[in-house]
């Protein structure tokens, strides 16, 4: 990927000859993962560093352990730092336990976690055993950094197991405690498992949420919280939602980083809403970035928005955030709410290209239109930003939305690709691709398996500010086709800016 100061000089009028031994870093392209790690590794008489614990550094392989009863959160928790370690390129995988025990025991009721049941401990017990063994033949593929094992893990017994085995292998553990007794929250992931849990697929929900309550009473029975007795395990307790927050020997750079995620996490249930502004004056020109005033039909888009927003989020209070840019702010206009201006949702800065139209791109500068075709993700313009960037400057805006609660965000169509990438858990390759279209209010609500997407369209027409690999993207009224569903569920490749 061409950083901004080492582009092809053919492109850039009267630059420097390029030297074709000259040292190019291009630290852009390596995910964050790789600075998390020696390159190289030299063996030899002297000591080694090492991060506390006698590994070597670049070794570091890390198995969060999940703690909790039943409907505690523990999967919602799983689920988003795989999410957010994934969106920051550091590779991740979650190894869920039910899913193992499904194989054999797809729909069990509630006495099958009695542990007076034999057989439903074996069984138990074997499915602990083979996703632990799979996320050991995960470790030992290079990059692979660190593996969430979601169960309840509710005796000390079983911990003090996981952490023998993992230590055997070189793993650090780090367990995460999901301890809750508020009773709001319990009951309302009860109803969200019996809704969305496999094992419950296609049940009596009032059958399935009396099931689920049982089974959660067999777990009481047994539960034993993370306490003194396990002072030497590696470990962060979370009570009651954020409440208070317990840390014990946390050792190195990389627990560090999930803990402070963990510390900003809560799981109440809530809703995102999202939306680009109102079709801008560059917009209808087909030029890209600037600080232009909205369109008629975008001041259109800003009157009805509030009416869209109502219809989807009811009474609800909402803080409404948006860029420092003018077109944010006059989309959020009409919106009845507090409203607070973030330069971190300013757009993707496309430097000297700022103001131009692609085909214009192209004519002056047709071996970086190429470039930015062949790795959009990783590509960052003359002076200016590449996603990979901006999904740098927006983790602050990550933690501070995981913090809060019923938001609407009115962004650009780069910021918000990234942002939606990261409650969908979409790819670096294809986050720079997908679909956000003008006119549109899209509601995101995190689950314990997924997070799901609703699309509301104002009868308000716009410009398309997609373009196809390589087209010069001459703008359009946008189509129909991009008001269907989910492009990253239908797989569609766009692009804009």
């Amino acid at each position: 990927m061409p950083a901004a100061d080492d582009l092809n000089p053919e492109t850039v009028p009267n630059g420097p000859k390029e030297n074709p031994e000259q040292y190019k870093p291009e630290l852009s392209r390596s995910p964050p993962g790789d600075f998390m790690r020696p390159a190289v590794r030299t063996r030899g008489k002297s000591s080694s560093k090492t991060n506390g614990v006698g590994v070597q550094v670049e070794d570091t392989r890390i198995c969060v352990v999940m703690v909790g009863l039943p409907a505690r959160g523990k999967s919602l928790i799983a689920q988003k730092v795989v999410r957010y370690l994934g969106w920051l390129s550091i590779s991740a995988k979650c190894f869920n336990v039910g899913s193992y025990r499904r194989t054999n025991t797809p729909q069990p009721n509630a006495s099958f976690f009695d542990t007076s049941n034999k057989e439903g401990e074996r069984l138990r017990r074997a499915a602990a055993e083979a996703a632990v063994t799979d996320m050991v033949k995960w470790f030992k593929s290079p990059g692979n950094l660190i593996a969430i094992l979601d169960a309840t893990n509710s005796t000390k017994d079983r911990r003090r197991w996981i952490k023998d085995r993992c230590d055997s292998e070189g793993i650090e553990t780090l367990f995460v405690e999901s301890k809750c007794d508020e009773e709001d929250l319990i009951m309302s992931n009860i109803i969200e498992v019996k809704t969305t849990s496999p094992d419950y697929s296609g049940q009596d929900p009032e059958a399935a949420a009396k099931d689920f309550r049982e089974r959660i009473r067999m777990y009481e029975r047994v539960y034993e919280t993370l306490d003194e007795d396990e002072a030497d395990l590696t470990y962060c307790k979370i009570i009651n939602v954020g409440e208070q927050v317990i840390i014990n020997r946390i050792q190195d750079y990389l627990q560090s980083r999930v803990v402070y995620y963990l510390m900003n996490l809560h799981i109440k249930p809530r809703s995102i809403w999202i939306s680009r502004h109102g079709e801008s004056m560059f917009n209808v020109t087909g030029q890209i970035g600037g600080d232009a005033n909205l369109s008629p039909r975008g001041q259109r888009y800003a009157e009805e928005l509030p009416r869209l927003v109502r219809n989807s989020a009811g009474d609800t209070p909402l803080t409404v955030w948006t860029s420092t840019l003018k077109r944010t702010a006059q989309t959020a206009h009409h919106l009845p709410y507090e409203k607070l201006s973030w330069k971190a949702l300013d757009e993707l800065d496309s430097g000297v290209c700022d103001g131009l139209t692609y085909a214009e791109i192209e004519q002056r500068y047709p071996s970086d239109f190429a470039a930015r075709d062949a790795d959009k993700y990783n590509y960052r313009y003359l002076g200016g930003e590449s996603y990979r960037d901006v999904v740098i400057r927006l983790e602050p805006i990550i933690m501070e939305l995981e913090r809060s609660e019923n938001i609407l965000i009115v962004t650009h169509q780069a910021v918000l690709r990234c942002i939606y990438a990261y409650f969908m858990g979409s790819s670096q390759e294809q986050s720079p691709w997908m679909e956000v279209p003008l006119h549109t209010l899209i509601r995101l609500t995190p689950r314990a398996y997924k997070t799901e997407e609703e699309r509301m369209y104002a009868d308000v027409p716009a410009v398309s500010t997609w373009r196809g690999k390589g087209s010069k993207a001459a703008h359009a009224d946008t189509p129909e086709s991009s008001r269907r569903g989910s492009p990253a569920m239908l797989g569609q490749v766009k692009e804009g800016l």
